[in-house]
C-alpha cells in the first residue's frame, strides 16, 4: 500500500476568484498540456457569469501542488502567461479548465487591441435583474456595444471601469440615468470581486494519485471525462500526451477535407480497437494502466483505421462531409473493423454499406450506452466480419421519415444524406446545376429554404437551394417559366401532383403529396439495401395495411 507521502495530502479550501485569476496571470497556477483544448460554447460562458452574479456555486476545481515539472500552457485564453517559478512548488489545474479559462479570458488583462470573439461578453444594464437569459450578451467581432452594455473585461480593472462610467455619463442616451447604471455596474463588479470558489488542493504525490483522487472526490458531481482521465494517467514528461496525439489525428482528418472530428470520437476509436471488452464497466484507471508502453502504437493504429473508415464513408457509403454523418459512433465501429481488416473484399464492403444505412435509419447508435453498441462492436471485431449484422437484428428497424427538419437528429441527417444522393443534379432558379453538397457544408441547414410560408417544418416543405433570401421560395418558383419550373421541381424531387398543389397554393396538399413521394422513394432505397423499412412512411401513411 502506498504511504501518505506517495499519495499526497488533500487540502480543501475556499479562494477568491480574483486570487485564482492572479495566480494564473503570474504563473503560479498552470494548465497542463494534457488538458483538452478550450471547447465551451457562448451559451455556457454566459450561464457561468449569470451563476456568479446570482451567487450560485459553479463547482469546485482540482489543483495539484507539486515540485514535479509538468509541461503546461504558455497561452491561456489568448493571453500570454509567464513561466512557472524556478523554485518551490507549482500548482497545476487538473479539473476546472473550461470554467477558469472562460473567466481568465474575459476578466483577465489582455492588450487593448485584442477584443475579439469569444471574449466579448457584456452585462446588460437597466434590465430587470430577474429576466432570465438577458443579463449577459455575447457580441460578435463586428457588433458595436451600446452604452448600456458593460464590458466584463473592465470590472476588475479600475481605469477601464472609470472610463466606462465616464462614457455612460457623457452619452446623451444614458446621461439621465447614469448614476443608476453606474451603481448597477459597481454591484456586479463587487459580486465578481467577492466571489469565492471551492478548491480541492492535492499536495504532493504522483500525477496518477492526483487524478485517481479526483475521480473519487468528484464522484457525486460532474465527472472527469474518460479521455481526460486516461490522458492524465498515461502522461509522461517529455512524451507527447494522449490529448496531443488525439489533436494530431483530428488534424489529419480535417486536412483531408472531411471535417473536424470531436476528440471523443477519436478516443472512442482508440477504445474500440483495443482489447477492452466490458464496455459498460470500464475502469478507466485500469484501462490507462493497460496502455502503459502501448499508447503510441494504439493511437497510430487508430489514426490509420480512422483514415480508412473515412475513405469508406466518403467513397463507398457516399458521406461527403462529417456534417452529414448520421451518427459519429459509426466511425469508432468502422475503425474497429478496418483495424482488423485493412483491405476488405467486395463482399465485406457491400455488407458495410448495408450496415451503415441500416444503423443510420434505425438510430441504434445514438449512444455507447445503447444495448446494440457493444454487440455491433463485438461483431466488427469478430473474425466472421459484418456479414450477419443485419440478419442478427443488431441494427434495428428503420424509423419513419422525420416530420421535422432538425439536423441535430441522426435520422434527419440520414434523410438529408439519402436525398442528396437521390437528387444529385439539382437546378437553381436560373435552371443551372449547382453543387448541393458544397452548399450544405458551407451553410448548413440555412441552405434548406422553406417552400410555402404557411406550411410546416417538414422535409417536404424545404428545398436545398442557393439564394440570399431566408423567406419562403414559392413565389420565386411560380415566377419561373413553366418549362423551367418543371425542370427545377423535378431535380429537387417534387412530383407533378405536388407541383399542381403548389400552383394552387394548397400547402397541406402539397406537403402530403411530396412527403408521400419522398417516403416511397426512400423506402424503395431501403428495400434495395435489404433493410426493413418502417411500417409507416410520411404523415402516417401505412405501408403494411
Amino acid at each position: 500500500m502506498a504511504d501518505r507521502n506517495e499519495q499526497g495530502v488533500v487540502k480543501p479550501e475556499v479562494v477568491l476568484l480574483e486570487t485564482l485569476l492572479d495566480d494564473l496571470a503570474e504563473g503560479r497556477l498552470r494548465i497542463p498540456r494534457f488538458q483538452r483544448p478550450f471547447v465551451w460554447e457562448p451559451v455556457q460562458m454566459l450561464e457561468l457569469f449569470d451563476s456568479i452574479e446570482r451567487g450560485y456555486p459553479i463547482g469546485s476545481i482540482l489543483v495539484w501542488e507539486t515540485t514535479i515539472a509538468v509541461p503546461s500552457l504558455d497561452i491561456v485564453s489568448g493571453i500570454d502567461v509567464p513561466p512557472a517559478p524556478d523554485h518551490g512548488p507549482v500548482s497545476y489545474l487538473l479539473d476546472g479548465h473550461q470554467r477558469l479559462s472562460t473567466l481568465f479570458g474575459i476578466l483577465g488583462k489582455r492588450s487593448a487591441s485584442d477584443d475579439s470573439w469569444p471574449w466579448r461578453i457584456y452585462r446588460r444594464l437597466g434590465e430587470a435583474p430577474a429576466t432570465p437569459g438577458l443579463r449577459f450578451a455575447h457580441l460578435s467581432d463586428n457588433e458595436i456595444p451600446t452604452p448600456r452594455l458593460l464590458p466584463l473585461h473592465a470590472v476588475l480593472r479600475t481605469m477601464d471601469f472609470l472610463a466606462y462610467a465616464r462614457r455612460i455619463s457623457r452619452d446623451p442616451a444614458t446621461a439621465d440615468e447614469a448614476d443608476e447604471l453606474v451603481e448597477e455596474a459597481e454591484q456586479l463588479a463587487q459580486q465578481i470581486k467577492s466571489y469565492k470558489i471551492a478548491v480541492i488542493r492535492l499536495v504532493g504525490g504522483s500525477l496518477s494519485h492526483a487524478v485517481e483522487a479526483f475521480a473519487r472526490l468528484n464522484s457525486g458531481g460532474k465527472q472527469i471525462t474518460p479521455q481526460d482521465l486516461v490522458s492524465a494517467l498515461t502522461y509522461q514528461p517529455g512524451v507527447e500526451s494522449l490529448t496531443d496525439k488525439i489533436a494530431a489525428v483530428r488534424h489529419d482528418v480535417a486536412a483531408g477535407g472531411f471535417g473536424l472530428l470531436e476528440p471523443d470520437v477519436v478516443f472512442q476509436s482508440i477504445v474500440a480497437i483495443s482489447k477492452t471488452d466490458e464496455l459498460s464497466a470500464i475502469r478507466w484507471s485500469d484501462f490507462a494502466t493497460g496502455l502503459s508502453g502501448n499508447l503510441a502504437e494504439l493511437v497510430d493504429r487508430a489514426d490509420v483505421a480512422i483514415a480508412r473508415a473515412i475513405q469508406f464513408l466518403r467513397y463507398e457509403a457516399g458521406v461527403p462531409h462529417l456534417t452529414l454523418l448520421p451518427y459519429t459512433l459509426q466511425i469508432p465501429l468502422l475503425a474497429a473493423f478496418y483495424d482488423r481488416v485493412p483491405f476488405p473484399d467486395r463482399q465485406h464492403v457491400r455488407s458495410l454499406v448495408r450496415w451503415f444505412w441500416a444503423t443510420s435509419w434505425s438510430g441504434v447508435l445514438r449512444s455507447t450506452t445503447s444495448v446494440e453498441y457493444p454487440f455491433n462492436l463485438m461483431q466488427m471485431r469478430s473474425p466472421h466480419g459484418v456479414y450477419d449484422l443485419i440478419d442478427e437484428g443488431l441494427v434495428g428497424r428503420a424509423r419513419p421519415m422525420p416530420e421535422e427538419l432538425d439536423h441535430h437528429r441522426g435520422r434527419v441527417r440520414a434523410y438529408m444524406l439519402w436525398e442528396l444522393q437521390q437528387f444529385s443534379g439539382r437546378l437553381n432558379l436560373d435552371g443551372e446545376v449547382f453543387d448541393a453538397v458544397d452548399l450544405y457544408v458551407r451553410s448548413g441547414t440555412m441552405a434548406y429554404r422553406r417552400i410555402m410560408s404557411d406550411g410546416q417544418w417538414t422535409p417536404a416543405n424545404h428545398l436545398l437551394l442557393p439564394g440570399s433570401s431566408t423567406g419562403a421560395v414559392a413565389r420565386d418558383l411560380l415566377a419561373l417559366a413553366p418549362r423551367r419550373l418543371q425542370a427545377v421541381m423535378a431535380s429537387h424531387g417534387i412530383p407533378a401532383q405536388a407541383l399542381t398543389h403548389l400552383v394552387a397554393g394548397d400547402s397541406l396538399a402539397f406537403e402530403a403529396a411530396r412527403g408521400a413521394y419522398l417516403a416511397d422513394a426512400e423506402r424503395t432505397f431501403m428495400q434495395g439495401m435489404g433493410v426493413r423499412p418502417a411500417p409507416t412512411g410520411f404523415a402516417g401513411i401505412n405501408h403494411e395495411a
